[in-house]
This record gives C-alpha cells, structure tokens and sequence, in this order.
C-alpha cells in the first residue's frame, strides 16, 4: 500500500506522532525521546507534563519553514510517552517535596538524616533512568539517527550527552538557559537540574567547550567555577544586553560564539532561557532573556557557519491548564530545534555524498 502523503497546508489531525507526521521509528532520521521526570524539582513542579502538552500542541503549528526547504517532509518520530516513567516520578515527586518542606522547616542536617532512604532512593532512581536513557541513545546513534530529547526537567538530558560523549571524540555544547546549572549538588539531589552541566563537565571528557548563553541567575560559587573552568564560555544576559545597547549586533555576538564552537554542537535548550512572557508557567522564569526568533537566528548562523548539531534536548516546559501558552511555545522551539538540526543533517549528507 502507498504511504499517505502529509498535507501540510490542510489542518493536520493528530495522530501519536509529534506534530501529526505520518512515519514511524524505524524510518525516521531525528528521534524524539519524551522523559516525563521532575521528581527533585524544588520549586512549581509540572514539567513532568510537558511532553504529553508539546505533544498535543504540537498539530497546531503550520509546517512551511522559510529556511528550510520541504520541512514538512522531515522524518521525525517521537517516541510513546512511558506511562509507568510518569508513575514513578511521582511516587519520588511525593517523596521530594515531603522531604523540602522538612529541609526548609528544620534545616539541613536534621532533613538530611531523616530522609537519608528517601534521597538515596530517588538518586539511585534517577541513575537507573539515565543510564536507560543512555543505553537507548547509543542503540539509536549506531542507527545513524539523531536524538532529541523532551523533559521534563533539565537533568534529563545528561544521559544523552553522556552517549554522545561515547561516540564522538571532540563535540561542544550550546547551553540556552536562565540558570548556569553548575552546582555540585542540590538539596543532597545528585542529578537535579540545577547540576547539569556541573554532571556533564565531570562525565564527559570529550565535552571540549560548553558555551551558555542567557545564563543570569546562579551562585557565588557557581561565578567562580566558571571562570576557573577553561572548558566554559558564560555569555551572561547582562553582557549580551550591555553589548547590544552599545551598538553591537546580535550577529556581531553570534559570530564570537561560533568561533568558540567545534565542529560538533549538541544544544541544550531550556525553555527559561527565554523571555519569561513566553514561558510564564515554567519553573523559575527570570526577567530578561531572548525572544525565539532570536535563538532560531542563532541556530540559523551555526548550521550555516558549517557546525554539525549532533543531539539536543528542551527542557523545564511547564504546562498550565488555564491557558496553552507553554505547550505551544514549546511545540514552536521544538520545531526550530528539528528544523535546523534536519538542516545540518542534510548539509552533511551533501558535503559527504
């Protein structure tokens, strides 16, 4: 039987698949994989939603892109949203905040003690998760795919990166982000979001350049590590602005970020990177940030300049129920995202044969 071709300029009916795309994983070029885990989240739990609310607001975007030709011809499959995944997160969700309130009651030695299972459980939680996740995106990788991973929350990329980290000998991250993410730990979590690229930088030895962008709320010590760090370039949001109020262009600056770039990118998207009107229900949104026309132009200048984007991941979308603000903004990231990672593949696959 014919495959049904996608009519991109008909309104498109869901199908289980992002953004109704007809295709399944087998054929696909780019794989979704959807974590829905926020268990150690601190603050506004509800990212653990996304996937599902992306998802479901992904069919309403319109499908021609204007820098990529044919976009509506990519083959992307996301995968089935794990359903005992969500179950488990939330048994350590419970867990979590019960232990938090504790911690913010008592303080830290007394919380620590007391739940000493509790953390321990949902660390070791965590790792199992990741090292799926990683196991998976190795399996996928030697099928010449590429993965994109949906949080969920930011630590759930690291599985990912630390897959990619097996398979290429020298690759880059771009970290779009409010937070730099860079603490040793959180609340005695091994794995939060707010230790990322501080998980990242100790696991993956093949990681030669993490490059942050956005980044305007961390720590004292977080500030020092990363000036002490030679493998991190930290272009704060106030230096960006600073910059761009004294005459700079942003592709002025986008050029500087890709000189500091190897020839691998994988992109580490967090929704707060963003202006926080874009994303109001996301965990901490912060004043300041960029628009999304702004990171897709930054993704624009990266394939073009040549760079590779080898992976990438969007995360701490959080979906509300009184409005689908987050859900589509996410879906609208998440098509950028596979818009110009599709168009680095294609370029590669040009510049190969």
């Amino acid at each position: 039987m014919e495959k049904k071709k996608f009519n991109h300029n008909k309104a498109v009916m869901a199908n289980g698949n992002i953004f109704g795309f007809p295709g399944n994983e087998k054929d696909a070029d780019i794989i979704i994989i959807p974590i829905p885990w926020d268990a150690t989240v601190s603050l506004r739990k509800g990212s653990h939603l996304a996937p599902q609310a992306i998802l479901n607001a992904s069919t309403q975007l319109e499908f021609f892109h204007h820098d990529v030709e044919n976009a509506f011809e990519i083959n992307v499959f996301m995968t089935e949203v794990s359903s005992e995944w969500k179950k488990i997160n939330n048994r350590c969700s419970e867990k979590s905040s019960e232990y938090i309130r504790y911690f913010e009651e008592e303080g830290q030695e007394k919380a620590e003690s007391y739940f000493k299972k509790e953390i321990e459980n949902i660390n070791y939680t965590q790792s199992i998760l990741g090292q799926n996740l990683k196991e998976r995106c190795h399996s996928l990788i030697n099928q010449n795919k590429i993965i994109g991973v949906l949080g969920g929350d930011h630590s759930v990329a690291l599985g990912t990166i630390q897959a990619i980290n097996d398979e290429y000998d020298d690759f880059g991250i771009l970290q779009i982000d409010a937070h730099a993410d860079l603490k040793k730990n959180y609340f005695g979590f091994e794995q939060s979001r707010n230790s990322i690229m501080r998980n990242v930088l100790n696991t993956c030895p093949n990681m030669s350049k993490l490059i942050q962008i956005g980044v305007r709320e961390l720590s004292e010590e977080e500030f020092t590590f990363s000036k002490e760090e030679p493998r991190i370039s930290t272009y704060y949001d106030w230096d960006v602005k600073k910059e761009l109020l004294n005459g700079k262009t942003w592709l002025d600056i986008i050029k500087n970020i890709i000189r500091e770039m190897p020839n691998n990118v994988y992109v580490s998207f967090d929704i707060d990177g963003l202006k926080p009107y874009l994303c109001p229900n996301t965990s901490t949104p912060k004043d300041g940030g960029f628009e999304l026309n702004e990171i897709q132009f930054l993704l624009k200048e990266i394939v073009n300049s040549g760079k590779k984007i080898v992976g990438f991941d969007l995360c701490e979308v959080s979906p509300n129920v009184d409005n689908d603000i987050d859900a589509y903004i996410g879906a609208k990231a998440l098509w950028e995202l596979i818009c110009y990672t599709e168009k680095s593949r294609r370029n590669f696959i040009n510049d190969n044969g």
